[in-house]
């Protein structure tokens, strides 16, 4: 282990924090939210598969012969839960009488985005575990992530017929504070595994990260057809290289 508990957990209370300002800002500036967030989108998802392709993935194959395996399956996991999330909290989303059911639609994406979220403090732990370096750069990616992450499950609740308030708690308590506990519950195991399960946990982390940055939100990029989306996506992908070559 080259890192103590203090990294993983404060960059999952900084993404919470970033989640809740996302909240904060939909909540209280809504055009200017929906107007912008498209370009935090472009820019993670640059950071998220840069990172993964030149130094994740290739790190984890180099702890671990078998890591390819976990790659495969760390990048479908992901795919299965989007597909639970757009399958039941989309589809409620834009249902027929969602404004009758209110209690029902907060309680799908208290699942579907609540795991998510809590699935991104195990990345925390997991990559501060392997190296310090390996934490910052899956930490850029994620936690520009998670301010369109806190805005996409404000609308959705909102779209569900739930007043402000009540869609800022339950989205508060989803999207924000299941990445610290996912930290608390996960390190404590992470940080005593041993380097060739640490390559696995890599790998399968890097299957998540790609399929972030790559499956979902790429196409949220191009539904939106922003001018300026694209130069985003490339500062993205230029300040993941510049931090990767001046290791």
């Amino acid at each position: 282990m080259e890192t103590s508990f203090f990294y993983p957990f404060a960059a999952s209370l900084i993404a919470a924090t970033v989640t809740t300002i996302g909240l904060l800002v939909i909540q209280r500036y809504k055009n200017w939210a929906e107007k912008n967030t498209v370009y935090f989108i472009s820019f993670a998802a640059g950071v998220l598969i840069s990172v993964s392709l030149i130094h994740i993935i290739p790190k984890s194959f180099s702890m671990n012969e078998h890591a390819p395996i976990l790659l495969l399956t760390g990048f479908f996991s992901f795919h299965l839960l989007n597909r639970f999330i757009h399958g039941y909290v989309c589809h409620k989303a834009t249902g027929e009488n969602t404004n009758k059911d209110n209690h029902g639609f907060g309680f799908i994406p208290m699942i579907g985005i609540g795991l998510h979220s809590f699935i991104d403090g195990i990345v925390y732990s997991i990559a501060f575990s392997v190296s310090f370096f390996t934490g910052i750069l899956a930490v850029i990616g994620l936690i520009l992530h998670e301010f369109p992450e806190g805005v996409v499950t404000y609308v959705l609740l909102r779209k569900g017929g739930m007043e402000s308030r009540k869609s800022f708690i339950i989205a508060f308590f989803t999207a924000a504070l299941t990445t610290p506990l996912g930290v608390l519950i996960s390190y404590p195991f992470i940080a005593h595994a041993d380097k060739t399960t640490l390559g696995l946990l890599l790998a399968f982390s890097a299957g998540n990260l790609l399929y972030v940055g790559a499956v979902h939100l790429l196409p949220k990029i191009e539904t939106e057809d922003r001018k300026f989306s694209i130069l985003a996506l490339i500062g993205g992908i230029i300040v993941a290289l510049f931090i990767i070559m001046s290791k």
